[in-house]
């Protein structure tokens, strides 16, 4: 496409987000159900995550402070700007800039995703796919 800067993005996340009454009972079924132990992040500690068996992808339980539980994905780039102005092309639109350095955006049928910035040479031709 015209105009567009070369990079890569990659689904890298599944997020479960759980009402805080039930995220307990969540975290235990999904490590049950995934047979991996769920490590709680030090700089995020609403979320636990592991990386699936055999799988270049995270399961994570985010543990909400309001809302209704959902599932979403997390796309994963190496040009933040670049990645989140394709998928706004693609009918994507942008819902807020978060406390961190990631966009949430909804897609065209008002599905909330994020968009996670990665250091440039983590995504390469064997892990990611390259937008030209």
């Amino acid at each position: 496409m015209l105009g567009d800067v070369a990079h890569y993005s990659r689904l890298g996340k599944i997020v479960i987000d759980v009402p805080a009454d039930d995220h307990d009972r969540e975290l235990a079924f999904w490590e049950a159900a995934t047979g991996r132990p769920m490590a709680r992040f030090d700089q995020h500690p609403e979320y636990h995550g592991a990386a699936l068996h055999g799988q270049d992808i995270w399961l994570l339980i985010q543990r909400l402070d309001e809302g209704p539980g959902r599932v979403h994905v997390d796309i994963h780039t190496d040009d933040l700007a670049a990645e989140v102005s394709r998928l706004e092309r693609l009918g994507a639109q942008r819902v807020q800039q978060a406390t961190c350095p990631w966009e949430v955006m909804r897609d065209p049928a008002g599905l909330p995703f994020c968009v996670i910035p990665e250091p440039r040479g983590a995504l390469n031709d064997d892990n990611a796919r390259r937008w030209d």
